[in-house]
């Protein structure tokens, strides 16, 4: 299994005390959820090289658990400590509730095609999610996709059936739980760090996501069979502190939306082919590995039970919500030629 280490409780604290006292230094500081070499890794050192290659400022990247877990360097880029973050609104979701629309099963596109194009030209993603996360102190600057979900579990799944008495691992994310009870499972918050150890000891029989986090993360190793139900795309959101980005002069405001479109472009041409290759590491190391893709009908079985997550959302996000929602659906319908 492939892991980084989490510092003390002690360690960190030193090292944010000092990372404090220069939060508006040359030196940057952007923390993201994932391992080396994954896609939000990818899409920091992109970011990091633009910044350094066009101006004097430097940019230090710290990778998961190096500052503790998701919502760790949430609350350390709200205090102004890092002046980047790397959050999915599956973490996100209990600060922004509405980040949680992401969450909605069968909502979003399943070919990568229409889900790039979805990105480029949603007003929902480019114009409204930037507004909303404002009023949290954080400027979003860029929202992206990584990848196709994929779960895996103790034993192919095919029907909604197959979930019961399932504990599935969720993020602490409200909606996302609400998904896999609507599916049938019983859905299990559990921080990313004890995921590999709660599938090795049954303190949970699956788990949703992209298959490369599946491949660098060695869950395939304690949760062999995986199952492509097409309900939804892992999402991620790149963010400042507000106070931060505000504070700075527009050149290096400028630099800094350039060096994001830049890893943004990066990123996607990384994701190309990143599912397939990661699938084919699976199944290269492990002959325990299955592979299950649901057809069309037993989609349908599924997506059945997508109404009442999307009605949990709207009742978690009120007026914000509705909008953000019907938005969304008129930029899929545009997407999709309807």
């Amino acid at each position: 299994m492939k892991a980084t280490k989490l510092l003390t409780t002690a360690t960190v604290g030193a090292l944010l005390f000092g990372l404090s006292a220069a939060a508006h230094s040359a030196e940057w500081r952007y923390a993201h959820e994932e391992f080396e070499g994954d896609v939000q890794d990818v899409f920091a050192y992109a970011f990091k090289d633009y910044i350094e290659e066009n101006s004097d400022h430097s940019v230090q990247v710290y990778r998961f658990g190096e500052l503790g877990e998701s919502d760790d360097i949430m609350e350390q880029t709200q205090n102004g400590i890092l002046q980047f973050v790397n959050q999915s609104p599956g973490f996100t979701g209990a600060l922004i509730p509405s980040a949680q629309i992401f969450f909605i099963p069968y909502l979003m596109p399943t070919d990568m095609e229409s889900v790039l194009e979805f990105f480029d030209e949603s007003k929902a993603i480019n114009e409204m999610f930037p507004k909303i996360y404002a009023e949290h102190g954080l400027e979003l600057l860029k929202m992206y996709p990584e990848g196709e979900m994929v779960v895996t579990a103790d034993e192919p799944i095919t029907t909604p059936a197959d979930f019961d008495n399932k504990k599935i691992r969720v993020m602490t994310n409200p909606l996302l739980a609400e998904t896999y009870n609507a599916f049938g499972a019983t859905a299990t918050p559990l921080p990313w760090g004890e995921v590999y150890g709660g599938l090795q000891t049954g303190i949970i029989d699956g788990q949703e996501n992209p298959i490369f986090w599946i491949e660098s993360g060695g869950l395939y190793e304690v949760s062999p069979h995986l199952t492509f139900t097409s309900h939804g795309w892992f999402t991620t959101a790149m963010m400042a502190n507000q106070d931060f980005y505000e504070g700075l002069p527009e050149e290096d405001q400028q630099l800094i939306r350039d060096a994001a479109d830049a890893a943004y472009d990066h990123t996607i041409e990384h994701i190309q082919g990143l599912a397939e290759e990661s699938l084919a590491k699976i199944q290269e190391a492990s002959d325990e590995v299955t592979v299950t893709r649901l057809t069309e009908e037993q989609i349908q079985a599924f997506r059945e039970r997508a109404p009442q997550v999307e009605e949990r959302f709207l009742e978690m996000t009120d007026e914000t919500g509705a909008q953000l929602l019907e938005q969304f659906k008129a930029d899929l319908e545009a997407v999709n030629g309807e």
